[in-house]
């Protein structure tokens, strides 16, 4: 079933190339990497085409990171019922949980531990320490 999606993905996607690697990963511009048979997941693969049908490149924040990675998998939803493979929401959630978890961990300050905001330049700030900065 999974080298027949591969398959039929190269006929519906011909500019798009598809290599065998670790794990499931989308390269801009246009290679999808199909990760190892012990990570063997449709869905993962189709996620990785989301990314590539929707022309993600970079992502100037975070936030951004987690919201282009959530626009993947709402493109996965549609080719899932394009290609009869099972939208598993529990999979979904389980993915999305490890950037928000590391979204989490990467915006808290290392001084005080309060959530600090990222800038568009991509600078972390916090309100606490920043402030105390200024006062010295």
């Amino acid at each position: 079933m999974f080298s027949e999606l591969v398959e039929q993905l190269k006929v519906d996607y011909p500019d798009f190339c598809f290599r065998k690697g670790r794990k499931f990963a989308f390269r801009p511009p246009k290679t999808i990497v199909i990760g190892s048979d012990e990570e063997y997941n449709p869905l993962l693969l189709l996620h990785e085409m989301g990314h590539a049908i929707l022309g993600h490149r970079s992502f100037r924040t975070d936030v951004g990171r987690v919201k282009m990675e959530r626009a993947a998998w709402e493109k996965a939803r549609e080719l899932c019922d394009k290609y009869g493979v099972l939208y598993d929401e529990e999979i979904v959630e389980r993915e999305l949980d490890t950037y928000r978890d590391w979204l989490d961990q990467k915006s808290r300050c290392p001084s005080c531990g309060l959530t600090r905001f990222q800038t568009p330049d991509g600078e972390y700030h916090c309100p606490r320490c920043d402030e105390f900065k200024q006062l010295s």
